[in-house]
């Protein structure tokens, strides 16, 4: 009964987001405006409520261990910690798939509720947005439902991915999709703003409040994923420049282009074109991200389905949406407007700048990640493209980009002002060949690019911190402090980030030895001693947990274990982690090996991650920046903090 239902709500919600898409176009002009509007509302409503009943009876499936239905049957089992079996809802294909419609179906709630003041603009994204649904609740009704059934019913499940069996799972997929789904409104308005010929200042301003929430939500979710790979996966790596990585990596740095884009175009006019291309683009690379995870045509532990037929339907969604989008752009591009002229040495000539390079840098790893499958369809030899092509193609892009973000909130618009942004910043300048030293001489060995990735990791910071000095005290008078805290915490938040990888570059070399109760391997001038290994099983795994002793226990004691998923007849390795302040010791154990001495020695990885805390905080200042960016904004509801030309300038960029 509960499969039957799930599918008649999908179906519901299907022919909800189709009467959407109809009714709020009706409701933006003409006779009845008012009653088509509330029908777009109600209808989007319907959408939401049906796909969240969907969403219900598939967790309420796996909390029954109703293995009737195929997709509870291939990812859960009935001895599954609970909150794994409410996260598998979404751990698999069918299930992230619905989980991905039901955000679409919230966000157009979101845009009927609370869009865009213009009931024209707000009506025409709510139609958009009904499309965007249609083609994804077509996708889930007709080709991944997850209510499918199976027979004959076996007794046990699959099991879920022991990889996937992790705290995470419950938060990482949805943040990730937050993200990912929420840049489906700033498509929507962007649309709906070339249809009607809405001007370029006010449909930035109308796109700028979704884009700043969705890319908060989708660093929110990335920074998570890149921690969950870090100590789940065994080898210590926060990221790999793998497929899926970069599917999310590419939308992140066009929604970052997009929002300070539309900060000038909401301001000074400058860049209309381009704020809505990026908003078009932005939501596109989402899907093709989807398409990349869900088609089979890559080969990652994040892939979802390995499933040609399937890849057919996203490729067509991305097709529609493209043709959709691009075409609109093609026909009423014009008619956005233009803004005042600016100087080389501007505001916007700087937001300009780090757009390119933030665009170009998606557009390298667009390359780097789609070349192998395309030559490999073209029928040319099977390739990888990897971490050396990334690190020499992107990394230098985004530095450039970080070299160049602190300068911005000191210059002013229109009219150039370098000189007088370089005068007040000379401090913060002077670090960035202090600490090109302090870290060659801290990380013996590092590489340049290193190098020059901290020190400016660290003027990001200095930046960050000149920002809150000169302009906190001006915005608070006006009320505007979180705008300018906000901005001030994002990009320290990027200069953590890059301090951070820079440090974990210059690591030493990781160990991978065989130890024996007894013996020891020294790292980062600690000592790691084998004291023994015992069993410890879980709810559905068996386990060996080693008892390792930092110091000879004067520095603490790690227990990484390595588990069996019978189930799954899958092994993980649990990682232990001892952080400081100086960084991480990482502790992996793997099988053990008999010896011709005739004892038994234990597989162990053993690592150092200097500074890694440092990405972590990066990542939340960047996503506290981002909230505080859009509360602030959202209580202003007026222009960022202002100065004439000639002073210095006080924008919150």
């Amino acid at each position: 009964m509960i499969a039957e239902l799930g599918r008649y709500l999908i179906a519901l919600a299907l022919l909800a987001s189709l009467v959407q898409i109809f009714v709020a176009w009706r409701g933006a002009g003409g006779v009845g405006r008012t009653a088509y509007v509330k029908a777009g509302q109600a209808a989007s409503e319907i959408a939401v409520l049906a796909a969240g009943a969907a969403m219900i009876l598939l967790i309420a499936s796996f909390l029954r261990s109703d293995f009737s239905i195929a997709y509870v049957a291939a990812n859960s089992s009935v001895d599954k910690p609970l909150a794994y079996k409410i996260a598998a809802s979404w751990g698999g294909h069918e299930g992230s798939m619905l989980l991905w419609c039901l955000l679409l179906a919230v966000f157009g709630y979101g845009l009927a509720r609370f869009g865009p003041k213009d009931d024209g603009l707000r009506s025409r994204a709510v139609s958009f947005q009904g499309l965007l649904q249609t083609l994804f609740f077509g996708f889930l009704a007709f080709a991944s439902n997850p209510f499918e059934r199976l027979s004959p019913v076996p007794l046990q499940g699959a099991e879920l991915n022991p990889i996937l069996q992790d705290p995470l799972l419950v938060i990482h997929p949805p943040m990730l999709y937050v993200g990912y789904v929420g840049l489906s409104t700033a498509f929507a308005i962007a649309a709906a703003g070339l249809m009607q010929k809405t001007p370029g200042r006010a449909l930035a301003a109308a796109i700028r409040p979704w884009a700043l929430g969705a890319w908060t939500a989708l660093t929110a979710g990335i920074a998570l994923g890149a921690f969950w790979a870090y100590y789940e996966l065994g080898w210590g790596g926060w990221w790999f420049w793998d497929p899926v990585e970069n599917a999310s990596f590419m939308p992140w740095l066009l929604g970052a282009a997009l929002i300070h884009s539309s900060i000038a175009t909401e301001k000074r006019g400058a860049f209309p074109g381009w704020t809505v291309f990026l908003a078009l683009l932005a939501y596109i690379l989402s899907i093709l991200g989807a398409f990349l995870v869900r088609s089979g045509v890559i080969t990652s532990v994040h892939a979802f389905a390995l499933d040609p037929e399937r890849g057919v339907w996203i490729l067509g969604m991305l097709g529609v949406s493209s043709v959709a989008g691009f075409l609109l752009f093609a026909l009423r591009a014009g008619s956005l407007g233009e803004g005042d002229g600016f100087e080389p040495t501007s505001k916007e000539a700087l937001i300009g700048a780090n757009n390119l390079l933030l665009a170009a840098t998606s557009g390298v790893v667009l390359v780097g990640t789609l070349y192998p499958m395309l030559l490999e369809m073209m029928g040319g030899a099977t390739i990888s493209v990897g971490a050396p092509y990334f690190n020499a193609a992107a990394t230098p892009l985004l530095l450039i980009a970080a070299l160049l973000m602190p300068v911005a909130p000191f210059l002013p618009w229109s009219n150039g002002g370098l000189k007088n942004a370089v005068s007040q910043m000379r401090a913060a300048l002077m670090l960035i060949p202090v600490a090109a030293v302090i870290i060659a001489l801290l990380f013996a060995g590092a590489s340049p690019l290193a190098i020059v990735g901290g020190a400016i990791g660290v003027w990001a910071i200095s930046g960050a911190v000149m920002d809150l000095g000169q302009f906190l005290p001006v915005a608070m008078a006006r009320g505007q402090k979180l705008l300018v805290i906000g901005r001030a915490m994002a990009h320290a938040g990027v200069g953590f980030i890059a301090l951070g990888a820079a440090a974990d570059a210059s690591r030493p070399p990781d160990q991978n030895i065989a130890l024996a109760p007894g013996e020891s391997v020294a790292i980062a001038g600690r000592e790691l001693t084998l004291d023994g290994v015992r069993r410890a099983d879980g709810p559905n795994y068996m386990a060996d947990r080693a008892r390792i002793l930092v110091d000879g226990g004067e520095g603490g004691v790690m227990s990484p274990e390595r588990r069996f998923y019978a189930g799954a007849n899958q092994t993980t390795r649990e990682v232990a982690l001892k952080s400081s302040i100086a960084g991480d010791l990482y502790v992996s154990v793997g099988e053990a090996r008999l010896r011709q001495d005739g004892s038994t020695a234990f597989e162990t990885r053993v690592a150092f991650h200097p500074l890694i805390w440092s990405l972590s905080l990066g990542a939340i200042f960047i996503v506290l920046g981002g909230g505080l960016s859009l509360t602030g904004r959202m209580r202003a509801h007026a222009p960022l903090v202002e100065r004439d030309a000639s002073a210095r300038p006080a924008e919150a960029v």
